[in-house]
């Protein structure tokens, strides 16, 4: 009970932006949990012709294949997010791993994980996902695993360097010298101490992913048909544009919206940390 009476007063304490970005959050995570009680009909069923305009029947028209386009936006939450959280989940304990193990063990463990980082940033992540999805297949299974490895390099840079600032304190020496070993120092000392920065860049780190996924499923790389998602939706609804029909924007809306929820919380959370102050 007092854990939630904090929360709300947390809540009650945010400025309008970061309570804009919550509920917006919210909102994509119980439709894309509660997607099959939302959506009037199956994720890939054809219920109708090609195009068809909005009506009270279809409340956004049918899609190329006269498949529903609120069905589809309605799953897409759950795919596209779902998938996006995944990675960012992936990528993050990699990265945030391999980073604080460089920082605490040095030498040439931290030389070289840091020269195949750099070699992995070298290139641009979104030409790198692409051959690499080209060569081992556009399966859910290979785009989590290629984006959250290429994500994993920005998460050990920051996760490495908030570490170096924390294992030259005096604390992290007693430890040592009590004979703690390396996993205890890591949990117990060092990752509370860059938990904020962490969390933050997770957020940062999920929109980057969620665009990425995204992107790739408009240039046909990403979640595979039938499977509804997004970026895959505007590609396939693209045609309307030129006959004024605004509906591929709803889907590329929703990327948006999501996108700018996410950053409203991340600035909110990242203003709590630093002790700076926000006028809205």
């Amino acid at each position: 009970m007092n854990k939630m009476r904090f929360a709300w007063n947390e809540f009650n304490k945010a400025p309008l932006t970061a309570k804009i970005g919550l509920l917006i959050i919210v909102v994509y995570v119980f439709v894309a949990i509660f997607a099959p009680l939302i959506a009037p009909f199956g994720e890939s069923e054809i219920v109708g012709r090609k195009y068809l305009p909005w009506s009270n029947e279809f409340l956004l028209g049918t899609d190329n294949l006269g498949r529903d386009m609120f069905t589809r936006i309605v799953y897409g939450a759950r795919n596209t997010v779902g998938i996006a959280l995944i990675t960012t989940l992936l990528a993050f304990s990699l990265g945030g791993i391999f980073g604080i193990f460089a920082a605490v063990m040095g030498g040439w463990t931290e030389l070289v994980l840091s020269r195949v980082v750099d070699i992995l940033m070298a290139i641009p992540s979104l030409i790198f996902s692409m051959l690499l999805l080209t060569i081992f297949g556009t399966s859910v299974i290979s785009l989590i695993l290629i984006i959250g490895v290429l994500d994993s390099t920005r998460v050990y840079r920051l996760a490495r360097a908030t570490s170096l600032n924390i294992v030259v304190m005096d604390y992290i020496d007693v430890a040592r010298l009590r004979g703690e070993k390396i996993g205890w120092i890591i949990i117990n000392e060092i990752l509370p101490n860059i938990s904020a920065p962490l969390v933050a860049e997770f957020g940062i780190r999920f929109c980057f992913v969620f665009l990425t996924i995204s992107s790739l499923s408009f240039l046909g790389l990403g979640i595979q048909p039938p499977t509804a998602d997004w970026g895959g939706m505007v590609r396939d609804t693209a045609d309307l544009i030129t006959f004024d029909d605004y509906t591929p924007l709803i889907p590329a809306a929703a990327i948006a919206i999501l996108t700018i929820g996410v950053n409203f919380v991340v600035d909110w959370f990242l203003q709590k940390t630093s002790g700076l102050k926000d006028e809205l």
